[in-house]
């Protein structure tokens, strides 16, 4: 098989599994977290005043990546930009607002939220082998995407790739996006990401205190998940039950 079809073979894979196999990573993480509550030592700001500030940024890393995603997702058509994993899904092709400076957005916001937990372990081995997963993981996938908006959309793809960078966004032919900002659709599709966040940084945050047998426990943290958890259960409810997030078109 050539090295083509071998990357969209593969790519096709991995996206129909993309929101699982990166607990692998989430899992090492968390082992690694925990031996550095147990061995302080291993992370130059472990029980520091700046420890506080540095888990603050990588929640703030993680919360980028969302934001990220809720700007692509609110500005973006029917059928695009979705959380589909059978197979590749686009009745239109997305050019203008975030997608006029990248290409591939929402692959760039999933980095920033599982970057800010991978920060959070302190450990910058595993920091840096999770960006090296992470490219060598996407890339297929991006792959594999490509080649299908390729053959779909032919000649309108090839013209706008040739001008909008893959992975790393260039802000220099920035188009108004397309379509209204719906928060309908946020709420329908990001629920589930905010509260994955703020749920991994509440774990992280209390195992890390009964490890050290304290209770010094991030309130904001434990607030936060809690709220996310009760709007993710009362958006699954209403979508289940009620039409009040149909939204025409998008």
């Amino acid at each position: 098989m050539a090295l083509q079809e071998e990357f969209e073979k593969q790519g096709l894979w991995l996206f129909k599994y993309r929101s699982f196999l990166p607990l692998i990573m989430l899992l090492i993480g968390c082992i690694l977290y925990i031996r550095t509550e147990l061995y302080p030592e291993t992370f130059f700001l472990e029980e520091t005043p700046y420890e506080d500030y540095y888990e603050f940024g990588c929640l703030v890393v993680g919360l980028i990546g969302l934001a990220i995603r809720i700007f692509t997702v609110g500005y973006s058509a029917k059928n695009t930009s979705g959380r589909n994993v059978k197979e590749q899904v686009a009745d239109t092709l997305n050019t203008t607002g975030i997608y006029s400076l990248v290409r591939h957005p929402l692959y760039l916001g999933n980095f920033f939220m599982w970057l800010g937990p991978a920060m959070l372990t302190g450990n910058f081995g595993f920091i840096l082998v999770f960006c090296m997963f992470y490219w060598i993981y996407y890339e297929r996938i991006m792959f594999a995407e490509e080649q299908f908006l390729r053959s779909k959309f032919g000649n309108s793809y090839m013209e706008w790739a040739k001008g909008v960078p893959a992975f790393i966004p260039s802000l220099k032919n920035y188009t108004s996006p397309k379509y209204n900002f719906s928060w309908k659709k946020i709420i329908k599709k990001e629920k589930n990401g905010l509260f994955a966040l703020f749920l991994i940084f509440c774990t992280f945050d209390i195992t890390g205190e009964l490890i050290e047998h304290k209770n010094h426990y991030n309130y904001f943290l434990i607030t936060a998940c809690i709220l996310t958890g009760i709007s993710y259960i009362v958006v699954k409810f209403i979508r289940k039950n009620t039409a009040l997030l149909n939204e025409d078109g998008r």
